[in-house]
């Protein structure tokens, strides 16, 4: 009798859970860089440049800021702003900074042909000791304008605002998505790096984990300039009470500090944008607005002396005086004292533009901690709180971006099947995909644009990719 040797069927091996997840992780730092990296490349280059505006516009416009010979004896600030308005007549002006040294110009800042809500005006440039106007720029034409435009908001308003923001926020999933590819894979990929694309994968790698907190920092400090991210971190701000005063110390006012003005070079910081504007208490009958002075107001130089008393110390050397003048008749005098690097020296007043009485006055002292952690984010974020060592290490961490964005795009195309896209392929443990989706809701929670769009992303790739063969062939 022969026996017959009876096999139990061939089992397909599951994959590991922890090669599905690697899976499922994979796809999703493919598919944000895949889609982010030209707005990520585009912040980067911009934002490398800009951290060059102070040095760049002292040599570029150095013909109109500095004079050939120091000043002794300087005219009143009401006669350079009348030689100001000459030059551009019906303007309005804005703001004045007077000059922080003998040898420079008074800068009066005017009202541009553009009138919206992010126009710059025009500066014009005044001797103080003959209040002869000795340049003019459209500030809204410079070019660190432009790339501060292009690095904010794409040159496309609050939509290209919108599309910068989330691009930063999914910089921050990929920094977390490649984080994890990095620790779960180094052992892998130790063996292809002698290749091409081996050697590829091995610089965008050394260069993620060298510089990705860098690259995280750059993005946590810029967000706070963003629509809807810096706009709620601002309310949180405010339901908290963590800056003084409140909008309840003046309620008969609806002014904000950051509607005073827009320019990048005489507004408030970010902190005190959403702090209330008192109203000067004794206003003439007669009302003119645009940033002319009304009958009975003091001239800029008795409300600005008025305020010196108050003023903490500020270094001509380290130190601008910026002075935003009265809209309308209830309008007050706003002098900012804006230290180059280091932000808690700074200062906000509020003065009357009839008594020169300083209405209110805050500082670092009424900063809460959410503002003074903002504050100095965006001074290191612009490479100015430790002068050139925090330059250089702002510039090295976005040409790291910059690195990581190239040798990303060069890595899928070097390994991206012809005629399709080259994805990795989906995971099809439910178990695995449904904890990723957990913490990338957590993310969607705390950056609600990355959110929206990781919802829609998931909806697309259900409703659409999956159900017409070819779309999901090409995509993957």
């Amino acid at each position: 009798m022969t026996s017959v040797e009876v096999r139990p069927p061939t089992v397909q091996p599951t994959p590991a859970l922890s090669s599905q997840r690697y899976r499922i992780i994979w796809r999703w730092h493919f598919y944000a860089g895949l889609f982010v990296a030209p707005v990520l490349l585009i912040l980067a280059i911009t934002g490398s440049i800009y951290l060059f505006k102070e040095p760049f516009e002292e040599w570029h416009y150095a013909d109109v800021r500095t004079l050939a010979a120091p000043v002794t004896t300087a005219k009143p600030l009401s006669e350079q702003i009348a030689a100001a308005r000459q030059a551009r007549p019906g303007a309005a002006v804005m703001s004045v900074i007077p000059p922080t040294a003998p040898d420079r110009t008074t800068r009066v800042i005017l009202q541009g042909a553009d009138t919206g809500p992010f126009a710059q005006g025009v500066s014009v440039y005044v001797d103080p000791a003959t209040a002869r106007v000795v340049g003019q720029i459209d500030d809204g034409t410079t070019f660190m304008r432009v790339i501060r435009t292009i690095h904010g908001e794409l040159m496309a308003g609050t939509i290209g605002d919108r599309v910068v923001e989330i691009a930063a926020c999914w910089a921050l999933i990929l920094i977390a998505t490649g984080t994890y590819l990095w620790w779960s894979g180094r052992r892998t990929h130790k063996r292809a790096k002698r290749s091409g694309r081996g050697r590829l994968r091995r610089l965008h790698t050394l260069t993620g984990v060298g510089a990705g907190a860098a690259v995280v920092f750059l993005v946590l400090t810029g967000l706070p300039w963003s629509g809807v991210w810096g706009d709620g971190l601002q309310r949180i701000q405010d339901s908290t009470g963590s800056t003084t005063p409140s909008a309840d110390s003046f309620p008969n006012t609806s002014t904000l500090s950051g509607d005073l003005s827009t320019n990048p070079d005489a507004k408030v910081p970010w902190s005190a944008e959403r702090l209330p504007v008192p109203q000067s208490e004794g206003h003439a009958a007669h009302e003119t607005a645009g940033g002319v002075l009304q009958p009975g107001a003091l001239p800029i130089e008795r409300a600005l002396a008025a305020a010196r008393p108050v003023l903490r110390d500020c270094a001509p050397a380290e130190c601008d005086i910026k002075v935003l003048l009265p809209k309308d008749a209830k309008g007050v005098y706003t002098v900012v004292t804006d230290n180059r690097r280091d932000p808690a020296a700074a200062q906000t007043l509020h003065v009357d533009q009839y008594s020169g009485r300083v209405l209110v006055s805050y500082g670092w002292a009424e900063y809460g901690i959410m503002a003074k952690a903002v504050e100095q984010g965006i001074a290191l974020h612009e490479g100015r709180r430790y002068g050139t060592v925090n330059l250089l290490v702002m510039l090295a961490a976005c040409l790291s971006l910059i690195t990581l964005v190239v040798t990303g795009a060069w890595m899928w195309w070097k390994r991206r099947p012809r005629g399709r896209a080259g994805a990795p392929a989906r995971a099809t443990n439910r178990r695995s995909a449904y904890g990723v989706i957990a913490v990338m809701a957590v993310l969607g929670l705390l950056f609600p644009l990355a959110g929206v769009t990781m919802a829609a992303v998931l909806l697309l790739d259900w409703l659409v990719l999956r159900r017409i063969p070819a779309v999901a062939r090409v995509i993957g």
